[in-house]
């Protein structure tokens, strides 16, 4: 570990009143406890020049303490003559051009009635002279809550009056009556030029707005009352020149990122928060304590937990290192966190943190005698300063010079130390999954366990390689150690390719943001659909499908070979392959993914079959049943399917189709189609059935032409149903003719007319004897098929018709056998039949059956 000590820089004896700056910094620290405030009432000017202390109570105004130069002319501080604005509170001091090339320091003090004053310090005379007092805000009954500038923009949050809010929910009016704005600047000689005022969001919550580093400006929810219900889990990240927001959370990093626009319509805040609502309601993130931007234009995040984040400008949140605390901290905890290089500092209950950012491990914690604000110096950024009510301190590391330092900001988010991190999750899972125990293990338990020492050989070996990417050459004179670096080339590779990625479409624009995400996607699901699936790349197809459903459908078009030939059928060329993905059995029944009410496998994820089905009815229905029909014809024909048939365990494919659609009358036709394209009897009964409830006649009329040639059975069963529905209604008169066609050949008159008694509507509760009804079945309707019947039972049998027709009657008599002797005793010998006795059975049976039949009839 790395030795720090504490160096004083100045005891304020070389600012002007130094001893009523002491005395008020102790007074601070002591309301700074009891108050419980946000933000410290002490600004530092970022050449550590200056001290502005701003007074609340009992008095109003601001207070400045400047650094002596020449001690000739140097003065004593007078409080800013703010004129009536006294009555007034001041919302905060910002230091506007402190790196342009006039060395002189320009402030502006907002006030909370929306008045800024620019005052600029003169080095000559060492005093501050107020330049021009101008009115921020358009409206004059505006309440300033927060400001910040950024680049050449000042930037604040105003409360409007509830008339002024232009919210379509009067009762959200108290919640969301704030305005996001901002305005450009312009030093002049004499003065500043103010530009328009625009407003960036509408009716939004109450937003503490705080700048960073290159054009970056974060909105925190600084009111949790005004911050309804989601609005607390989120705060937003803004560019102003470019007018893109972003929406993150501590718990998920950037979730959504849109332009803004000039309409109200994008800039009102409901509709920018719309998209992402559902996600929020998910999520718990956890409170944030205290927050502070850094150089580089991340935003250091410290949680209730004690968790240590940083937010990168690209949307990346990475954690840095989680303090050992006896007591979980709130927002009255006097907190003070800077980045400085690589290094982080943080003072907690009197104690300073040092923490390397590259690796996140704790350099040194050093106890303070009292309360401190660190704080960042321009001329000397990589040294840690602080402010207390002794004076100025600068924290050394012990025989390093920390000017010495050369780290750019760009340090804290180095692909090699990503790399790292994910050295240590992968770590995590691979012990997790080896573990007995239940225990959710986390990368903080394997560091401090002491269970994985490969990621320190691992980071060594990352660090090489960062370094020698650059040189493309291999370390020489390493042994096994090139050798081990040049097998993990690929993967190392793979990893910084990844981290690319992820800031490239973090910074993308919408629309090379869409081309990105279908290749991505396009990818995905042909490296899924070529691969024999497993539990957790199914999972990762189900995460695919609902969040990208276009690109998916898309993607699927590509990998099947999806589309139609010339008579507009479908046709899919997939190789075998995916047809084998495809068609991979289903281990237990999936819930339709249209239906909320049914439930979800056991194991959360739904098979690739039914993925297919809902893609097809979402963005092309009519491919349906015809990709069914394709489905099972390589089911039948494929040897890996259980031998070309179906094993009883199976769902056979239509009824895996049919549970994708919704359960209610929205895809009749799709089930009709999918249940004849089975070809099963069944099937077809229960199509027929679902076409007559949509009195759909001809289709009927059609299904039963073509399905009655099948089988005899079937055929006897597609009559019997439609003999039925004939029978209560008059609306299948033009379908009668075809419908007598499909008579079976075993159908009686008897068996006809009870078909027809049965099926007949039942009567009204009142008679009446000459009472008619145009929707009543008549005999007249019966007679062609009657008739027909009739014909066929009249008409003599053809079984013997050989035998009747012969040229001999009776026939000839067989030739007698010779006598035989039986074989025992016991057996009689077999009798010969004559032939009259034949003769006579023949002509009883054909009598009998043809007297039979019109006798039964005239009954």
């Amino acid at each position: 570990m790395k030795g720090f000590a504490l160096e004083q820089i100045t005891d304020f004896t070389d600012f002007t009143r130094g001893g009523d700056l002491t005395e008020f910094l102790k007074q601070t620290d002591n309301v700074f406890n009891m108050n419980n405030c946000r933000s410290h009432p002490v600004r530092v000017s970022p050449d550590a020049q200056h001290i502005h202390a701003i007074l609340q109570k009992p008095k109003r105004g601001l207070v400045t303490f400047d650094r002596i130069q020449r001690v000739a002319v140097a003065q004593s501080p007078s409080y800013l003559d703010t004129g009536s604005a006294l009555s007034v509170p001041i919302v905060e001091l910002l230091y506007l051009d402190s790196g342009s090339k006039d060395s002189s320091a320009l402030v502006a003090v907002i006030l909370e009635n929306g008045k800024a004053e620019f005052w600029k310090y003169w080095e000559r005379k060492a005093g501050w002279d107020l330049l021009q007092t101008s009115d921020l805000c358009n409206s004059s009954r505006a309440k300033v809550v927060s400001v910040c500038s950024s680049g050449k923009f000042i930037i604040w949050c105003e409360e409007r009056a509830a008339s002024e809010s232009v919210s379509a929910f009067p009762a959200a009016r108290n919640n969301f009556r704030y305005c996001i704005c901002k305005r450009t600047y312009e030093r002049e000689e004499r003065g500043v030029r103010l530009g328009g005022v625009k407003i960036t969001l509408h009716n939004s919550p109450c937003y503490r707005v705080l700048a960073a580093r290159g054009d970056v400006v974060y909105l925190l929810p600084d009111n949790q009352e005004a911050a309804a219900g989601n609005g607390s889990k989120f705060f937003l990240t803004w560019s102003p020149k470019q007018d893109r927001m972003t929406i993150s959370s501590v718990c998920k990093g950037a979730l959504l990122s849109k332009t803004l626009h000039s309409t109200k319509k994008d800039s009102d805040y409901k509709t920018m928060i719309s998209e992402c609502v559902g996600m929020l309601a998910t999520i718990s993130p956890p409170e944030i304590c205290s927050v502070a931007p850094t150089s580089c234009g991340g935003l250091l995040l410290l949680l209730s937990s004690g968790c240590i984040s940083l937010l990168q400008s690209d949307g990346v949140l990475r954690q840095i290192y989680t303090l050992a605390l006896s007591c979980p901290l709130d927002c009255s905890n006097q907190i003070s966190m800077q980045i400085y290089g690589s290094t982080l500092a943080c003072i907690v209950y009197r104690t300073l943190y040092l923490v390397d950012t590259s690796t996140g491990r704790l350099l040194e914690n050093i106890t303070l005698k009292t309360d401190g604000m660190l704080f960042l110096n321009s001329r000397e950024k990589n040294g840690i300063h602080f402010l207390s009510s002794t004076g100025m301190y600068l924290v050394k590391e012990l025989g390093v010079d920390p000017t010495s330092k050369q780290l750019g900001c760009s340090d804290t988010a180095r692909p090699d130390a990503a790399l790292v991190e994910a050295v240590f999750e992968e770590a995590c899972r691979y012990y997790q999954r080896r573990s007995l125990s239940s225990t959710q293990l986390t990368v903080e338990k394997l560091k401090s366990g002491g269970m994985f020492q490969a990621p320190i050989a691992l980071s060594s070996i990352l660090g090489v390689y960062m370094k020698t990417k650059k040189d493309s050459e291999l370390p020489q004179g390493g042994g096994g150690y090139s050798k081990l670096l040049a097998s993990l080339g690929t993967e190392l590779e793979s990893l910084v390719a990844l981290e690319q990625l992820k800031a490239s479409v973090v910074s993308a624009s919408d629309r090379k943001l869409s081309i990105s995400c279908e290749t991505l996607v396009g990818q995905e699901v042909n490296r899924l659909l070529f691969s024999d699936l497993d539990r957790d790349n199914l999972l990762y197809l189900n995460v695919i499908f609902k969040t990208f459903p276009r690109e998916f459908w898309q993607a699927l078009q590509a990998s099947l070979r999806l589309g139609s030939n010339g008579e507009g059928f479908l046709t899919a060329k997939a190789a075998p392959e995916v047809w084998k993905t495809v068609l991979s059995p289903v281990q237990s029944a999936p819930a339709p993914l249209s239906s909320s009410q049914q439930q979800t496998p056991s194991n959360g994820a739904v098979p690739v079959f039914e993925l297919i089905c809902h893609s097809l009815f979402t963005f092309q229905p009519k491919w349906l049943s015809r990709f069914v029909e394709l489905a099972q014809q390589q089911a039948g024909a494929s040897s890996w399917n259980h031998g070309g048939k179906e094993s009883p365990e199976s769902v056979p494919l239509y009824k895996r189709a049919l549970r994708v659609l919704p359960r209610e009358g929205q895809a009749q036709e799709l089930q009709v189609e999918l249940l004849l394209c089975s070809q099963r009897p069944n099937a077809v009964m229960q199509a027929m059935r679902i076409l007559l409830e949509l009195r759909h006649w001809e289709r009927v009329a059609e299904v039963a032409q073509r399905f009655s040639q099948q089988s005899p059975l079937l055929n006897k069963e597609i009559f019997t149903t439609l003999l039925c529905e004939v029978s209560q209604h008059r609306d299948l008169d033009p379908y009668l003719d075809l419908l007598w066609t499909l008579c079976p050949e075993d159908m009686t008159v008897t068996s006809i007319l009870n078909i027809v008694l049965k099926s007949l509507p039942p009567c009204g509760s009142e008679h009446k004897p000459f009472r008619t009804d145009r929707n009543q079945m008549t005999i007249g309707m019966l007679k062609p098929l009657l008739n027909k019947v009739l014909q066929r039972e009249t008409k003599p049998s053809q079984r013997y018709a050989d035998i009747l027709q012969s040229p001999s009657f009776p026939p000839p008599t067989p030739p007698r056998q010779p006598h035989t002797v039986p074989r025992s005793v016991t057996e009689p010998a077999m009798p010969t039949v004559s032939a009259p006795s034949i003769s006579s059975s023949v002509n009883n049976t054909s009598v009998d059956k043809g007297c039979s039949s019109p006798r039964h009839e005239n009954k």
